[in-house]
């Protein structure tokens, strides 16, 4: 064998060993933490001493702009195909409304199918290997989209898209739920998702100056938004593979006793009362079971959770899909149809962070989320009443108002009442999975013989948006009754009847858990 052979195989040993022994010792760490934090005598007193706001920062700089960063790259990959047919993409491709609809329509399909999967192998290849993984193969995709020829490459390339971006959202979603508790979680959630309206903003202005590339390298200027949008893509993920961290366990930027403090946190949140001792002590189910995920596909409140979702959904699609080609509609250029998205999602973005950091604060989900849609109602009315393009406009900027706060707010709702680690990363999957199928609904909404008013998408909307409404109600008052029921159980001795590792296993069913409304 050459010495060049054996340097290389030793090379690779070497490093195979490191790997081997990280994880080792990563494993240890993370026994050792439940043994602390499981033990009867660990109570919230004593981690008395440490400042929890300040714990929260230190994870708050280190997890959310990253995650926020991730989250721009994955909305604007998606959503720019939106950009790129104001810029010509359609006539160049030579494809019908019809086809080009159909492109929007098949991504939702593998995207759908591919999210459960992604989010259950999450905890098990671990968040900074997994996430960058699965961005460096959409960002390929992305980039080849700025070479297809015709409408079947188009469609084709937006089917990998579906599977390759699956896991992005609903792992960031997932991923922190396994680091705040549920009562701090749906701000950092919307300062997550607001990425999403600033991709919005930053997608149309980096589509009106990208497409000023046209006719560099033989190439149009909507194939340079595809190719440099999916480079970027690329180069980010390979740093997010150096700076994501995995778990609060294994977390080098908190102390011991702060990781200890972090996951004891996580593990008794939702229960009716704190860990103490004397009473049954009910720990979050942290290992795999296929019971878990089987119990989420049985899960009542997650498929009544996903008509909420669709009417929040629904809208969001139909706007960041059509709102460029809706604005240019009204008679405005395709340069200001991009630049005049601009405030629309700015705006949404500080909404929906402020809106999060007020419902975390009085301990609600369902009265924001439920006003939200009533605000969808008013703002669709307006689009639909009227053909004054500053009414239109108008209404348009009230929508996106209320879908950007309210997105993260149904998500945290639903990840707040689901107890188990798996069994909620399955749930969170199961949601956004199913309900991003409403995202292939609405990309057929508008279509393009009923501009310039759309009376056909907007309708549809509002009946999305209103059936969203009744499945909350209903959500509200279910959990309003199972709450008091437990409550009469607890009073009556009725815990006394299980062990501690039956209430864990129940998970959100067990009568220690609250649901949160």
């Amino acid at each position: 064998m050459a010495p060049s052979d054996d340097i290389l195989n030793f090379a690779k040993t070497d490093v195979e060993h490191r790997e081997h022994h990280g994880e080792k010792e990563a494993h240890n760490e993370v026994n050792r933490i439940n043994t602390v934090v499981t033990a009867p005598e660990t109570t919230l007193e004593s981690f008395a001493d440490l400042d929890e706001k300040k714990i929260l920062r230190k994870m708050d700089i280190r997890l959310i702009p990253m995650l926020a960063i991730l989250y721009l790259l994955s909305f604007l990959d998606r959503g720019n195909i939106g950009n790129a047919k104001i810029e010509g993409l359609q006539e160049d491709l030579r494809m019908s409304s019809d086809e080009y609809n159909w492109c929007l329509t098949v991504f939702f399909f593998t995207y759908a199918a591919f999210e459960v999967p992604s989010n259950l192998l999450l905890k098990k290849l671990r968040p900074s290997r997994w996430l960058p993984l699965i961005m460096v193969a959409w960002g390929i995709v992305m980039t080849l989209m700025g070479i297809v020829r015709s409408f079947h490459g188009l469609l084709i390339s937006r089917l990998f898209l579906g599977v390759t971006e699956a896991g992005l959202y609903p792992g960031c979603a997932y991923y922190l739920t396994m680091w705040y508790s549920r009562h701090e979680i749906q701000l950092r959630q919307a300062m997550f998702f607001s990425a999403a309206s600033i991709a919005g903003a930053f997608s149309g202005l980096l589509a009106f100056a990208i497409a000023k590339m046209d006719g560099i390298g033989n190439l149009e200027g909507w194939r340079w938004i595809f190719i440099l949008e999916g480079l970027a893509t690329i180069l980010i993920a390979a740093l997010a593979f150096f700076v994501l961290h995995d778990f609060p366990e294994t977390a080098s930027f908190l102390t011991e006793k702060e990781r200890e403090f972090v996951v004891f946190r996580l593990k008794y949140q939702g229960q009716f009362r704190e860990k103490q001792p004397g009473h049954a002590q009910v720990a979050q189910a942290e290992e795999f079971d296929w019971r878990y995920v089987l119990a989420a596909f049985k899960d009542w409140q997650i498929w009544i959770n996903i008509f909420v979702y669709w009417g929040i959904v629904c809208p969001l699609y139909g706007i960041s899909l059509f709102l460029p080609t809706i604005i240019r509609n009204l008679g405005y250029s395709s340069s200001s149809a991009q630049l005049m998205t601009v405030p629309i999602y700015i705006t949404s973005a500080i909404l929906s962070v402020v809106f999060a950091f007020i419902s975390d604060r009085v301990g609600k989900r369902s009265p924001f989320v439920i006003v939200f849609l009533l605000t969808m109602i008013v703002g669709f009315s307006m689009c639909i009443s009227s053909t004054n393009p500053r009414v239109i406009y108008g209404g348009v900027f009230v929508v996106a108002c209320a879908i950007y706060p309210a997105f993260p707010g149904v998500v945290t709702w639903l990840s707040n009442n689901l107890a188990g680690s798996y069994k909620r990363s399955a749930g969170m999957a199961i949601q956004i999975g199913v309900g991003n199928l409403g995202g292939a609904i609405a990309s057929n909404f508008y279509r393009q013989r009923d501009a310039p008013r759309y009376i056909l998408g907007h309708g549809l909307e509002l009946g999305f948006i209103s059936a969203g409404i009744i499945a909350a109600l209903i959500l509200v008052a279910a959990y309003a009754s199972i709450n008091k029921s437990r409550d009469r159980i607890i009073q009556e001795g009725g815990e006394a009847q299980f062990t501690a590792e039956e209430l864990s296993a129940k998970g959100d069913r067990a009568v220690t858990f609250r649901y949160m409304i």
